[in-house]
C-alpha cells in the first residue's frame, strides 16, 4: 500500500489486517519504487499525489518494466480525465476518495481473484469451499471454524490449486514488515488445517514446499 497519509495508512493497515491481509505500507512514491521493484506483490493500493516519485510515474515505470501486478489507484483525484489517466496509465481500477472500506477490500479481492483466472467470489475445490468476502470455510458444506492466519493460507492454496508455494510465499501472505515471524508458523497453521478439514487435504513435495491438488 502507497498512501502518504499517516491517519489513513494506518486506518488502512488496519482495516486490511482485520480483513486477513498482510500488508507493507510505504508513504512515498520512492520507497515505494524501492520496495515494488524487489517484492512480488499479489496487489498494490497506490495513492497518486506522493512525495517523491508522483503515483503516476510510479506505475507508468512499473507497467514499462513488465511488471503486471493488479494495481488499485486510490486517490483523491476524481475527474474523468484523472480516472483516464490511471487506468491508461496501467491501474487496473480506480477508488475515489472519501470510500467506504467494505467497497475497497472488494475491490482487491476481485482484483486477486482475476489474477488467477478466477471469476466466482468463492473458490471451491472438492469437498471444500471459501468464501473471501464473508471469511467462511465449509467442508461438505459444513462451517469449519479456522483463524485469520488458517484462512490466510487456506485461500493462498486455493488460489494457486495444483501449484507448489514454498514458505517464504506463504510466509509473505501471513506476515508484514513489521511483524515478527515464526520460524515454524506456517507448518503449524497447515497442520491445523489437516487436523481441521481432511489428512491430505494439504500435500506436502519435501523440500519445496506445499499444494492442494485439484479436487472435482
Amino acid at each position: 500500500m502507497v498512501e502518504d497519509d499517516v491517519l489513513l495508512g494506518r486506518g488502512l493497515v488496519a482495516g486490511f489486517g482485520q480483513a486477513g491481509f498482510a500488508v507493507d505500507w510505504v508513504r512515498d512514491g520512492d520507497d515505494a519504487a524501492a520496495a515494488w521493484a524487489v517484492t512480488k506483490y499479489d496487489a498494490v493500493v497506490l495513492d497518486l499525489g506522493l512525495p517523491g516519485m508522483d503515483g503516476l510515474t510510479l506505475l507508468r515505470k512499473r507497467r514499462a518494466a513488465g511488471d503486471k501486478t493488479p494495481v488499485l489507484v486510490l486517490t483523491a483525484r476524481d475527474t474523468i480525465a484523472d480516472r483516464v489517466l490511471g487506468l491508461d496509465a496501467g491501474g487496473d481500477d480506480y477508488l475515489v476518495k472519501p470510500f467506504d472500506l467494505e467497497e475497497l477490500l472488494a475491490r482487491v479481492r476481485a482484483l486477486l481473484r482475476r489474477a488467477v483466472g478466477e471469476a466466482a467470489p468463492v473458490l471451491k475445490n472438492g469437498r471444500i469451499a471459501l468464501d473471501p468476502a464473508a471469511r467462511s470455510v465449509t467442508l461438505d458444506g459444513a462451517p469449519v471454524a479456522v483463524s485469520n492466519r488458517e484462512f490466510a493460507v487456506l485461500q493462498s492454496l486455493l488460489m494457486n490449486v495444483g501449484r507448489v508455494l514454498n514458505r517464504r510465499q506463504l510466509e509473505e501472505q501471513l506476515y508484514g514488515w513489521d511483524e515478527d515471524i515464526d520460524s515454524n508458523a506456517v507448518e503449524v497453521h497447515i497442520h491445523n488445517l489437516r487436523r481441521k478439514l481432511f489428512p491430505d487435504v494439504i500435500r506436502t513435495m519435501r523440500g519445496v514446499g506445499y499444494h492442494i491438488p485439484v479436487r472435482p
